[in-house]
């Protein structure tokens, strides 16, 4: 293995998606590791630091959802949500518990590759320099309560540490990066997510309501990140009181 080689951690039950993707990511120079349910997706986890996760939503023995609160709580890998289903409500619950991204089977390899290579470029640890979603990147963004550490990756609340998911600090950056000004739903899904994302703006709704529950006093009547109607959020640089 050389020191450039991405690893992938596979979770999945289905043995031709195990082979087609083992013989798809190896052809874009990624090595791959196979975790056949839940459980053992932990423990492979724990024993390999990969450096992406490709989790299917139904495993044996415990679920992609539960697979993925329990990696959440102690670590912050790019996880990428796999479901069958393609409905909203599995896509939300996936978000939810700590996803990055999710695709729907049957996808593409050059649409997964794209996804994990996405992600990877967010990761502090990915390959690649990442991109900062605004032209100009302060490396400490400080609001009220709020302490956002661009170069360490660090958020802190009230100085307490607050863990957050890639897609999430990513999103809270942009944001800080620009207090007061109103900041579209397709604006902020093409800049945290990509131009060519293909999910709607419920993902980034349910990025929002997350980022809410950590960093507001009370997440029922947010003071820094308001809802603009119509449009999308504003960061207010000066918050409201409760």
């Amino acid at each position: 293995m050389t020191k450039s080689e991405t690893i992938v951690l596979v979770a999945e039950d289905e043995e031709s998606f195990i082979d087609a993707l083992t013989l798809g990511l190896a052809k874009e120079g990624m090595r791959v590791l196979i975790a056949r349910d839940g459980r053992e997706a932990i423990d492979v986890w724990k024993e390999s630091s990969p450096d992406v996760i490709l989790l299917d939503l139904m495993l044996p023995k415990l679920s992609g959802i539960d697979v993925c609160k329990e990696i959440r709580t102690q670590s912050q890998v790019p996880i990428i949500m796999v479901t069958a289903r393609g409905s909203e409500v599995d896509t939300v619950v996936g978000l939810e518990v700590g996803a990055d991204d999710y695709v729907v089977k049957p996808f593409s390899m050059r649409e997964l590759t794209a996804r994990i290579r996405a992600v990877l470029r967010r990761s502090p640890n990915g390959e690649g320099e990442a991109k900062p979603p605004t032209g100009g990147k302060a490396e400490m963004l400080r609001i009220g309560a709020i302490t956002l550490d661009t170069a360490r990756h660090e958020l802190r609340v009230s100085d307490k540490p607050v863990p957050l998911p890639l897609k999430e600090f990513e999103l809270l950056e942009l944001l800080m990066s620009n207090p007061n000004r109103v900041m579209t739903r397709d604006m902020i899904v093409d800049r945290v997510w990509g131009p060519f994302h293909t999910s709607d703006t419920k993902t980034l709704d349910v990025h929002v309501k997350r980022l809410r529950s950590k960093i507001e006093p009370d997440p029922a009547r947010p003071t820094y990140i308001t809802t603009v109607r119509g449009l999308g959020y504003r960061f207010e640089s000066r918050p409201a009181t409760q």
